[in-house]
C-alpha cells in the first residue's frame, strides 16, 4: 500500500514531505478571513470579501506550483532579486500614491500593490543566501548584512512605513539567530531601541539595563576594551536620541503610541479606533454574538475592521472560543514551519523557512496585541485573514518556498 502510494505521489511531482497541514491551515485561515470580512462589510457596498477569496484561490495554485519548484535556484537569483526590491521601492518613493499617511502603493496595469509586502520576501531570500554557507563570525561580518538589510529598510521606513520597517527587523534577528550569530552581539543589536524605551519610562532601570550591556559587551565582543567603549557610547546616546526619533515620527504615528500607552485619553480622538476594537471582542463573551450578529461589527463602529482589525470581528462574532481557535491554528501554522526548518535538506532552505516563520510569528503578535491593547496600532495585518491583495500573495509565497524546502527533504535529484 506505501509503495503504490509513493508511486502516486512521485507522478504528481510531489514527496511524501509535503506538508499538506500547513496548507490546510493557511486555506483555513484564508477563508475565515473571507467570511469575516464580508460580515465586517455586510451593511456597506463593498464586496472585499470576494476579492479575498479569489486571490486566496490563486494563493494556494501560486503555493502548489512552488512547491515542486527546487527553492535551491533561487541561490543563482538572490542578487537580482534583491536589486529588483530596492528598485521598486524606490519606484513607490518616485511615483507611487499616498493613502492614509503613508506613499506605499503603485499602480501596475491598473491594479495597485504594496511593493514593501513583496520586499519582505526579497530581503529573506537575499539574506538566507548570504548566511548560508558564511555564518557571523567577526562582528564586521553582522555590519555587512545590517548594511544590506538597511537599504530596502530605510525605503520602507521614510514612506513612512513604521510597521513594515519593524517587520523586516524581526525577519532579520530571526534569520541571524537560526544562523548561531552570537547571542550576545544580538542582544547588544536591539539594546538602541530598549534604552530609547527605558530610558523615557523608568531611569533607575535604565542605569540597570546599561551595567548589563557592558557586562554583555564584555564577554562578547572581540575587542572588549574598545567594544565596551563604544557600547557605553551608544546606550548613552540611545537615551538622548529618542527625543529626535520622536520629533522624525508623523503626527499620527504619535498618536497611535500615545494611545497605547492611555488608550482613554482621547477614545473619541485618537484612540477611538481601539476603544472600539476592545469593546467588539470583550462583547463577545465566551461563544460570540454569532455571525452577521456582532453590533460594533454590523454597525460600522470599528474603522479599518476589514483590514488591520479584522480580529475584533472575530472576537465579537466568534467569541472567545473562536478567537483561541484562530490563535491556536497561527500557533500550529509556526509549529509546522519549525518543524521544516529543522529538518531542512540544507542551511539555505532551513533558514528560509526560519525568516518566513519569523514573519508570520511577529505579524499575529503584534495585529493581535494591537486589537486588545497591548502591542501599538502599527498597521501589521493578520496574515491570511487581513484584506490586502498584496499582503496575501506574499504569504502564500511564503508558504510556498517553505513547502518546497519540505518537498525536496529526501530528494538528491535536483529539478
Amino acid at each position: 500500500m506505501l509503495s503504490r502510494l509513493e508511486k502516486s505521489s512521485s507522478r504528481i511531482g510531489y514527496s511524501l514531505k509535503f506538508d499538506w497541514l500547513l496548507l490546510l491551515l493557511v486555506t483555513g485561515l484564508t477563508f475565515l478571513g473571507s467570511i469575516t470580512i464580508h460580515s465586517a462589510e455586510l451593511n456597506t457596498h463593498h464586496s472585499n470579501w470576494l476579492q479575498h477569496l479569489v486571490f486566496g484561490t490563486l494563493g494556494v495554485v501560486i503555493c502548489l506550483t512552488l512547491a515542486r519548484w527546487n527553492y535551491r535556484r533561487l541561490l543563482d537569483f538572490h542578487w537580482l532579486i534583491y536589486a529588483l526590491t530596492n528598485l521598486i521601492l524606490l519606484a513607490v518613493k518616485l511615483i507611487g500614491s499616498k493613502a492614509n499617511g503613508a506613499q506605499s502603493w503603485i499602480s501596475i496595469a491598473g491594479i495597485k500593490i504594496e511593493p514593501s509586502e513583496f520586499a519582505k520576501l526579497g530581503i529573506i531570500i537575499t539574506l538566507c543566501a548570504l548566511l548560508h554557507d558564511r555564518p557571523i563570525a567577526k562582528p564586521i561580518d553582522l555590519l555587512r548584512i545590517l548594511g544590506i538589510a538597511g537599504v530596502p529598510w530605510l525605503l520602507i521606513f521614510f514612506q513612512p512605513d513604521l510597521g513594515t520597517s519593524l517587520v523586516f527587523g524581526a525577519i532579520t534577528l530571526g534569520i541571524l539567530y537560526w544562523s548561531n550569530t552570537n547571542r550576545g552581539w544580538l542582544l547588544l543589536l536591539v539594546s538602541p531601541v530598549i534604552s530609547m524605551i527605558i530610558f523615557n519610562v523608568y531611569f533607575v532601570g535604565w542605569i540597570v539595563w546599561s551595567i548589563f550591556l557592558l557586562l554583555v559587551a564584555w564577554l562578547s565582543l572581540p575587542w572588549k576594551k574598545v567594544g565596551t567603549l563604544g557600547v557605553l557610547v551608544t546606550t548613552i546616546l540611545s537615551g538622548w536620541l529618542s527625543k529626535i526619533v520622536w520629533s522624525v515620527l508623523k503626527n499620527y504615528q504619535k498618536e497611535r503610541i500615545v494611545v497605547f500607552l492611555d488608550p482613554d485619553k482621547d477614545i473619541l480622538g485618537s484612540g477611538y479606533q481601539l476603544t472600539q476594537s476592545r469593546i467588539a471582542i470583550g462583547s463577545g463573551g465566551l461563544w460570540g454574538k454569532g455571525l452577521f450578529h456582532g453590533p460594533q461589527t454590523q454597525l460600522n463602529f470599528v474603522p479599518e475592521q476589514h483590514t488591520d482589525f479584522i480580529f475584533s470581528a472575530v472576537g465579537e462574532e466568534w467569541g472567545f472560543v473562536g478567537a483561541v481557535m484562530v490563535v491556536l491554528t497561527f500557533w500550529l501554522i509556526c509549529l509546522r514551519l519549525l518543524l521544516i526548518a529543522n529538518s531542512g535538506r540544507d542551511n539555505f532552505g532551513s533558514l528560509l523557512v526560519i525568516g518566513v516563520f519569523s514573519m508570520v510569528l511577529f505579524q499575529t503578535i503584534v495585529n493581535i496585541g494591537m486589537t486588545i491593547g497591548i502591542a501599538p496600532i502599527t498597521g501589521i495585518p493578520l496574515p491570511w485573514m487581513t484584506y490586502g491583495r498584496s499582503s496575501l500573495m506574499t504569504n502564500f509565497i511564503a508558504i510556498g518556498l517553505a513547502e518546497s524546502v519540505a518537498n525536496f527533504r529526501t530528494n538528491k535529484k535536483d529539478y
